[in-house]
């Protein structure tokens, strides 16, 4: 028998790599470069650390996690320790590589590259207490999204890319108008089918914005062949990426799989930013698996669950919270896409609840007449007056007033357009809305993206160069020009820029 065989079994990767377990199985005649060849690889188990390769070997694709090798007995692999090490250091060895971490994404071949050792140290050292928050956070949706990655068949790994992009927070909101936990810019959200508008923005929904960002992950992966350059096309943009590889075909010749990334990212090319992405990503990975091996405390929050209830358009929250018993706090926390304190006016849409209210919240909302679970009532201005004056005699401000009307018609001197139907917000809707800027916004750097300013442009599906173009008033040449692009080929989510200078300043 293989004397290594017990450690393969077991998946004793690392304590297989051991020098004098090595020079033992050569001894016997068996290489020990194959244990990676097909044939051996079932054996490694699920919990095997990825070796490391050369950058022209193909790497073997890691087995799911539901998937499981089976496991030589303890006494096995301790009887063939024994042979080898020749004392009961054979016992703590095996147990101690049986705690080792494994991941789904290959860190293992990247752990001591430069980029990736350096942010390993800071998220250990300088921004320990801001890790441990974002990890902490991210205990309370990590198992909805590592169950959403395993159900579309992607490694689980990737949800460090929600610590990377937002701390796992569902409301962060970026300078450059990125929104949620996955850190989507409006025109890319409604591309993969989230809605953003007005009154929904479903880039903070745990939930949905996951399901939106696999989707997008598994579009970037299919198109570039590696999960770490879909990563950093999910930073940098799919066009950027795609240019780049084909620039610098020369120069990646050679390299396969994730090798491309770090060979891309060795040229003068990716935005810094992009660059330190994925060694980011494998750094967070690094560190969030063992955080105790780096120093850091992570607590554990309750996860995130829910129960859902379809409820009408324009239903007050607040009432939906009284109907239910629920915090209003509590229902705000798990609905954070609902932004103006009611249902969309044009659209009953699936209510989040604590897990075990939704019946009860059903049955004391159909036991409520439409005109109380209505978060707002419809006025007709009949007589010219100022928004001020309007939203005053109603008991609310302006902006108030705005939120619930974000059409109000005004003529050229500020006065509300006689004849057009107002929504006036009740008091307790007031309470649940969230005073956050339109989401239609885009903003890149300080420059404002807006069709004022007409600094740059994110390519929509099915949108042409000449179509762009004619958009901004601009000549298909220029475009090119500004944008180093040959040829027609341009992708969706792609940003252009579509004037060099005078961009709106913020």
């Amino acid at each position: 028998m293989n004397p290594a065989a017990p450690f393969l079994r077991a998946g004793l990767w690392s304590t297989f790599r051991d020098g004098r377990l090595r020079a033992l199985v050569m001894m016997c005649g068996v290489a020990v470069s194959t244990a990676c060849q097909p044939g051996l690889r079932p054996a490694l188990g699920p919990d095997a650390a990825p070796q490391p390769l050369t950058a022209t070997a193909s790497r073997p694709t890691p087995r799911p996690p539901s998937a499981p090798a089976a496991s030589a007995p303890r006494d096995e692999v301790v009887e063939a320790a024994v042979a080898v090490f020749g004392d009961s250091t054979a016992v703590a060895n095996a147990d101690s590589a049986s705690d080792e971490p494994t991941w789904d994404i290959d860190v293992r071949s990247y752990e001591t590259h430069e980029r990736v050792a350096h942010y390993v140290s800071l998220f250990s050292t300088t921004a320990r207490e801001r890790t441990v928050s974002r990890l902490t956070r991210g205990t309370r949706y990590q198992p909805m999204i590592r169950s959403k990655l395993r159900e579309a068949g992607m490694p689980e790994d990737l949800t460090y890319l929600a610590f990377i992009e937002s701390g796992y927070d569902p409301n962060a909101y970026s300078r450059a108008a990125a929104v949620g936990m996955w850190q989507f810019m409006s025109s890319t959200a409604r591309d993969v089918g989230l809605r953003v508008d007005w009154w929904m923005d479903e880039r903070r929904d745990p939930a949905r914005s996951t399901d939106a960002a696999i989707r997008f992950l598994g579009y970037l992966q299919k198109q570039f062949g590696s999960f770490y350059l879909a990563a950093a096309a999910y930073n940098g943009g799919p066009g950027r990426v795609a240019r780049g590889l084909s620039r610098y075909a020369d120069a990646l010749e050679g390299s396969e799989g994730d090798d491309r990334f770090f060979a891309l990212a060795e040229q003068d090319y990716l935005r810094a930013e992009t660059k330190n992405y994925v060694p980011q990503l494998i750094a967070a990975a690094l560190v969030a698996k063992v955080p105790e091996r780096h120093g850091l405390q992570v607590d554990s929050l309750a996860p995130y669950a829910y129960d859902s209830v379809l409820v009408a358009a324009g239903s007050n929250m607040s009432v939906v919270a009284d109907a239910g018993a629920v915090p209003v706090d509590t229902l705000r926390d798990l609905n954070p896409a609902i932004l103006r304190g009611v249902t969309p006016p044009d659209a009953a849409i699936w209510v989040r609840v604590p897990v075990g209210s939704g019946d009860r919240v059903r049955a004391a909302l159909d036991a409520l007449p439409e005109a109380d679970r209505r978060g707002y009532s419809a006025v007709k201005v009949k007589t010219s007056k100022s928004v001020a004056a309007l939203a005053k005699q109603h008991g609310v401000t302006s902006a108030q007033l705005r939120w619930f009307n974000p059409g109000l018609r005004t003529t050229k001197k500020g006065n509300v357009v006689v004849g057009q139907t107002v929504r006036i917000p009740m008091k307790s809707a007031l309470a649940f809305a969230r005073n956050v800027p339109d989401p239609g916004i885009e903003k890149y750097g300080t420059a404002v993206a807006t069709s004022t300013s007409r600094g740059v442009h994110v390519v929509r599906r099915g949108e042409t160069i000449g179509g762009i173009a004619r958009r901004y008033g601009i000549t298909e040449s220029r475009l090119r020009s500004l944008n180093r692009i040959r040829g027609d080929r341009i992708l969706a989510g792609q940003t252009l820029v579509v004037r060099s200078t005078n961009s709106k300043k913020r």
